[in-house]
């Protein structure tokens, strides 16, 4: 089909703005860029939690990881269709909560066996990952509909930029929740963001999926080392979950590192957890429960060991050039650092 008006500029929506306005039109890129990486890294959450199940309830049909979206505006929406086209997550361990339940069909919720309502509470009770995509101006009535309704292991991924994670956590009575911190820069790229209109088709450009990768991110956007933190504390958490001993925790999260880079810095109990705690921790005893609220916001022994690891950043950067054939793992960068670490956990 032809656009008749492609070259009318008088009929283009540019021509309508003033001046001023005009100067904003680099916040359309800067909103497609956000929705591009904040789902990318939220399906990688995902990925990497997907043996966090370690005690479902006796009424779920197996043992898959059960997620929730809280909110189908255009951030939700965007999230589900990703997670169901480009991640291993099964239509049926997938629930909506949302204030307009009735229009979900238009999303393809119906037609893919994902159920819709709104029922905040009982989407808190359901999830072990639950992905906040409301609007801050919600957030107060959200957490004080979710407080004392999550269960301690359900991670709460929050996409609200306006709402510190110190308040979020104090909000919801959790200290489980982690809150990618984008920051901007001014560049002559970012218009390369511009080409997100459709979501699932922009994860197939590797300029794109390479831009998103979190220790090298382009186009003006940049999300740094805190968030790569929050994610290994998170995976450490899995382990903790699936009653791993300390040892077999760092054993195979350092074997993944070797595959790609067989010359990096070893993990070792210190680099997640001070000195003292780690001199009395058993090898068969797991890790303790680590407040993801802290690690985003105090400085960590992780912190200092990523910052002092230029090898140990690389690798991870490395991971996003890896091609592997399973289409939810290719789209995502780092899905394949962890993709065998999944598979030691489950079997």
């Amino acid at each position: 089909m032809v656009d008749v008006a492609a070259d009318l500029s008088s009929v283009c929506f540019e021509s309508g703005l003033t001046d001023d306005e005009k100067n904003l039109l680099y916040l359309r890129a800067r909103s497609a860029g956000l929705t591009f990486c904040g789902c990318a890294h939220a399906a990688f959450m995902y990925e990497l939690c997907v043996i966090n199940d370690c005690n479902p309830a006796e009424d779920r049909e197996d043992r898959d990881l059960c997620v929730g979206i809280l909110g189908l505006g255009h951030l939700g929406k965007q999230l589900l269709l990703f997670l169901l086209e480009k991640t291993s997550i099964k239509p049926s361990h997938v629930k909506i909560s949302t204030r307009r339940p009735e229009s979900a069909g238009t999303h393809r919720c119906k037609t893919r066996g994902v159920e819709c309502f709104f029922d905040s509470r009982r989407l808190a009770a359901w999830a072990d990952v639950l992905f906040l995509c409301c609007l801050p101006s919600h957030l107060p009535k959200v957490c004080a509909d979710l407080h004392s309704h999550l269960s301690k292991h359900c991670l709460v991924y929050t996409f609200s930029s306006a709402v510190p994670a110190t308040r979020l956590s104090a909000l919801l009575g959790h200290d489980y929740v982690l809150k990618p911190q984008y920051e901007f820069l001014a560049c002559d790229t970012a218009d390369m963001w511009l080409s997100c209109t459709q979501l699932t088709t922009a994860f197939t450009d590797p300029l794109l999926i390479e831009a998103s990768c979190p220790l090298t991110m382009k186009g003006g956007i940049s999300l740094g080392l805190n968030w790569v933190c929050a994610v290994l504390y998170s995976l450490l958490n899995t382990c903790t979950s699936a009653s791993l001993g300390s040892s077999e925790a760092l054993s195979l999260i350092n074997d993944m590192f070797k595959k790609k880079w067989a010359n990096t810095v070893q993990f070792n109990a210190q680099s997640f957890i001070s000195s003292s705690y780690a001199a009395s921790l058993p090898a068969d005893e797991p890790f303790p429960w680590i407040s993801l609220t802290d690690v985003q916001t105090k400085e960590t022994p992780l912190l200092r060991f990523l910052s002092n690891s230029k090898s140990v950043q690389q690798c991870i950067t490395e991971f996003n050039t890896i091609k592997v054939t399973t289409p939810y793992i290719t789209v995502i960068p780092m899905f394949c650092f962890f993709s065998t670490f999944y598979v030691h956990l489950h079997f």
